[in-house]
């Protein structure tokens, strides 16, 4: 599975009332909402190499345990890319010890939900599973860490899944396709612009050698890092993660050169012309991520300032110009800061049947130039903080959340410490430093626009049908 984008510590807010949010923080105050979400995280070190980081949240008899391997797209060089992707494919197709199809067949049995996905960053595997079997899980994790067969017949036919994949999700996806060739464009040296998926013409011309070659590279214990969150005793979690994975030889992990993005010096644009009914638009700023920036509160900020233009229906972007102007049909901002490069603050929107692209984006930067020259009122930021922070703690309830949140934080190399000040954090930001950070990172030297232009489809095309799921 791709993963859209990397994962962000605020994965997305959800619409909670204006009163509720505020009232539960008035209540109890930020510093004790954020002493009510962090649950002590144990930490193991394997002497191979191997983070194990163990969470307790004993409100139900489930575990969700996942592997997370530091590789991604932006690992991946050129006439390689969606080598990450395909090998996460490729894990399903047995070991000696599991041959092909016992690994579903086994979890199935054993009652577990599982899944993999690929981001440009990380691969991460996971099962949520009773805890009382969660010893089968970590046994075949363990077993296809450096187990994995890779037999040729079973890579030709993966591989040609995968480039089913890629038709389905992006060449038939007109936004996938202009996402994509808009990446392109704005990254010159960053990996960022790599697709997770890989060029059509690099999975044309990929061998199962690479393939092995790449598993031997970056599969191995001191380039993972094992979760486990849920009805777990953590000293039994150590003595289980030992029992499975300390066997298992460390490699030798090659250092990972900087490739540092290349100063912007003028704005980009690009015109994709693809069949679609419909014109599409992305706009996107480079910034800095909590990997690089010199000021630590500035992604905070931005990300503060994405909620005030797109952070639910009582959003700037959202009530302006979807119910009020009614300029567009769709338009949203997001930003990520989580990723272990820096990347870009996005703007994306599809103009409505009477307006256009040109509109749409000349509306979008009148909202950017409001925020510049007009400090957020303090009614309008309490209340998006309150929803994001409100959005974090609720989110808590799941398990999953939880992993995720530790597993991609260690993986891009924030440090799963990073998510104990995210509340305060978020409660510090001020309407200046709001306005500060559009002012220094919205503007047009920095900016890449992509327009997609809508040509005639073709009747007798037939639609693309989605692959087989990869097991």
């Amino acid at each position: 599975m791709i993963t859209p984008a990397r994962t962000s510590l605020h994965l997305s807010i959800k619409l909670f009332t204006i009163f509720f949010s505020l009232t539960f923080l008035a209540n109890i105050g930020a510093a004790e909402v954020e002493k009510s979400t962090i649950a002590p995280v144990h930490e193991f070190m394997l002497d191979n190499g191997m983070k194990v980081l163990v969470k307790q949240d004993k409100r139900a008899p489930i575990v969700a345990m996942y592997v997370w391997y530091k590789v991604g797209s932006s690992y991946e060089k050129g006439g390689s890319t969606g080598l990450s992707h395909l090998l996460e494919h490729m894990m399903f197709k047995g070991t000696e010890k599991h041959p092909t199809g016992e690994f579903e067949r086994i979890l199935a049995e054993n009652g577990a939900q599982n899944n993999t996905f690929t981001s440009q960053d990380y691969t991460a595997y996971y099962e949520v599973i009773a805890s009382d079997r969660l010893d089968v899980a970590m046994e075949l994790e363990a077993d296809r860490m450096r187990g994995v067969l890779l037999p040729p017949v079973e890579f030709k036919k993966e591989l040609e899944v995968v480039k089913e994949e890629r038709r389905w999700r992006v060449e038939d996806k007109q936004t996938s396709m202009t996402y994509e060739q808009f990446q392109a464009v704005a990254f010159l040296n960053s990996p960022y612009r790599i697709p997770a998926i890989g060029w059509m013409n690099d999975l044309d011309n990929m061998k199962v050698e690479d393939a092995r070659a790449w598993y031997q590279k970056w599969y191995a214990p001191n380039n993972a890092t094992l979760v486990v969150v849920g009805d777990v005793d953590p000293e039994a979690i150590q003595a289980m993660a030992t029992k499975h994975f300390a066997s298992i030889a460390k490699s030798e992990i090659p250092a990972v050169k900087p490739q540092k993005e290349v100063k912007q010096i003028g704005m980009r644009s690009i015109k994709v012309k693809v069949p679609a009914k419909v014109p599409y638009m992305i706009m996107g700023y480079k910034t800095p991520g909590l990997i690089n920036a010199k000021q630590k509160w500035e992604p905070y900020a931005l990300e503060v300032l994405a909620s005030i233009l797109s952070g639910g229906d009582s959003s700037r972007l959202i009530s302006k110009l979807v119910r009020g102007e009614e300029i567009a049909s769709s338009v949203s901002a997001s930003y990520d800061g989580y990723g272990r490069l820096p990347d870009v603050f996005t703007f994306s929107g599809t103009p409505v049947k009477k307006s256009d692209v040109a509109s749409l984006k000349k509306a979008i930067e009148l909202e950017i130039e409001n925020i510049k020259t007009s400090l957020v009122s303090t009614e309008e930021l309490e209340r998006v903080k309150a929803q994001t922070i409100a959005n974090e703690v609720y989110d808590q309830d799941s398990i999953q959340h939880q992993a995720t949140l530790l597993g991609f934080l260690e993986s891009v190399g924030l440090g799963y410490k990073l998510m104990d000040d995210y509340v305060e954090n978020i409660s510090a930001v001020t309407a200046e430093q709001v306005q500060a950070v559009a002012k220094k990172y919205l503007v047009e030297d920095q900016l890449t626009f992509a327009e997609l232009v809508p040509q005639a489809i073709d009747p007798n095309k037939p639609k693309g049908v989605a692959p087989r799921f990869k097991r």
